[in-house]
């Protein structure tokens, strides 16, 4: 398989590449505050999509551990069959992610008891013939589902989207017509917004965002991507993006990264309302955002950090880009963006923490071996994810305070889950839910 010519350090160490695999509630005074509990808990209870219900892999307020081992503070260890580097995702009792099996052959969906760890499912969604190439550092089943009451929605890339009936199991509909060639395998994650199924579809053939009906599995709206590539090699046409939803001067935009290009899209139709030129292919983090400014690491070939203003029109690449981080980003993990900061954990153990406001960097440290998973923000803690199987705990402060470093078999590629004061998190061959 024809690969870059340019990769991070994790592709030296480990032989490949992969993508990850990545809702503001409204509370009204005149509810009675037992009715505003009950709301919170149940809400606060759920993770529905990849890097959370807010986006961002922050965890509301929460009583989780800082310590575990095999033997220490696991409620239950699960072994899931076959390879997925699918995030977990988790609504009321049930815990869904998808695998693959005989080499991509048997695509599947395996739903867990969340009190018990029992495998309450395991549906064979798709079993494609030839299910494409994949990096050998990559899976098939990589894109984290979403989940809301009653449904999940899972995807495989090229190899199709489905919809299933949480309760029975029983596939909804199957959508098999988003054809790309992805190159590395499938690594885009496909988010919920109102009655749309959102997904980018960035491959070395073709380009698009497209959104479909989440009923139906038919398409609602389908957008190619208006960048030129000129005479860019295919290779350095794909991204493994997902789709950011942010509300900017109370307009909703669904922000989109991909090959050398930062979108903004009407998410109702997808219209593009602005894009920003970006330096770099093969997109894997996602942006973040706050207070009208998005963070957005570039990518391969040029790996730089850029802070865009987001309420522009047009093409705002001359005008919007506040400020560029140039030594070196972020690729496969989403950054942390906490409290005006910025945490960037890199593919060889480094983390950075740079000044949202200027982009100076306030400090680096070597804190792990290589990160793909995306870090995890809760009650002042933040918790990193190495490929080796390292949890290190880290005080969130003026300079890196690690208080825990926490070992597990195998290794993490998926990002972890949080429900209640339990952690979920998914090694190469296990789920394990961890909690005092």
């Amino acid at each position: 398989m024809t690969r870059p010519t340019v990769f991070p350090r994790v592709l030296r160490d480990m032989g490949g590449y992969t993508p990850p695999v990545s809702p503001e509630r409204t509370v009204y005074r005149i509810i009675p505050v037992i009715l505003l509990v009950a709301t919170t808990a149940f809400a606060d209870d759920n993770w529905p999509g990849f890097l959370g219900p807010s986006h961002n892999n922050h965890a509301s307020p929460t009583t989780l551990p800082t310590k575990w081992s095999e033997t220490e503070n696991i409620k239950w260890k699960t072994a899931i069959p076959g390879e997925g580097w699918s995030s977990p995702v988790i609504f009321d009792n049930q815990i869904w992610m998808p695998t693959a099996l005989n080499d991509g052959r048997s695509l599947r969906a395996v739903c867990v008891d969340k009190t018990t760890g029992q495998i309450v499912h395991n549906i064979e969604v798709f079993t494609p013939a030839d299910p494409g190439n994949r990096n050998s550092f990559n899976s098939y089943a990589s894109p984290t589902p979403a989940i809301e009451k009653g449904r999940v929605y899972v995807c495989f890339g090229a190899n199709g989207s489905a919809a299933i009936d949480t309760a029975s199991g029983q596939v909804i509909w199957r959508n098999t017509e988003l054809k790309i060639d992805h190159m590395e395998g499938p690594g885009s994650s496909p988010i919920l917004h109102k009655n749309l199924y959102i997904l980018n579809c960035d491959g070395i053939d073709k380009q698009y965002v497209v959104a479909l009906n989440k009923d139906t599995g038919q398409i609602a709206w389908k957008t190619p991507r208006s960048t030129s590539f000129m005479l860019l090699p295919a290779a350095m046409r794909k991204a493994f993006c997902t789709p950011l939803p942010i509300t900017v001067n109370g307009k909703e935009q669904l922000i989109s990264l991909g090959a050398y290009n930062c979108i903004a899209y009407e998410p109702d139709t997808g219209k593009e309302l602005w894009s920003c030129s970006l330096a770099g292919f093969s997109n894997v983090a996602r942006p973040v955002y706050a207070d009208g400014m998005l963070y957005v690491s570039t990518g391969h070939a040029v790996a730089q950090f850029w802070a865009i203003r987001a309420d522009g029109a047009g093409n705002v690449t001359k005008t919007h880009i506040a400020w560029k981080f140039k030594d070196s980003s972020c690729i496969l993990p989403t950054p942390l963006l906490i409290d005006g900061r910025i945490f960037m954990p890199m593919d060889n153990g480094v983390v950075r923490c740079l000044d949202a406001k200027t982009g100076q960097q306030i400090w680096q440290s070597r804190l792990g071996n290589a990160f793909v998973s995306s870090p995890f923000y809760a009650n002042g803690l933040i918790y990193l994810f190495s490929t080796k199987g390292l949890t290190t705990v880290l005080r969130l402060g003026g300079k890196p305070d690690p208080i825990a470093e926490n070992r597990l078999d195998g290794r993490f590629m998926a990002s972890p889950a949080v429900s209640g004061n339990a952690l979920f998190l998914r090694t190469g061959t296990h789920l394990y839910r961890i909690e005092n």
